[in-house]
């Protein structure tokens, strides 16, 4: 079960097909981290809490 690298977080495998790097098998962040977030094909610090 893929699962994100930063929070822990449960994601689908339709999920990581999208939003992962080529052949990654787990997400480095998802729409559940409040620390961290996609910035186009980067993943940089979030400004402020999402959540």
């Amino acid at each position: 079960m893929p699962e994100c690298q930063n929070c822990g977080s449960f994601v689908t495998e339709a999920y990581v097909r999208v939003f992962a790097p080529n052949g990654a098998q787990h997400p480095r962040v998802c729409p559940h981290c409040e620390d961290k977030l996609r910035d186009g094909a980067e993943v940089r610090e979030a400004r402020s809490r999402r959540h």
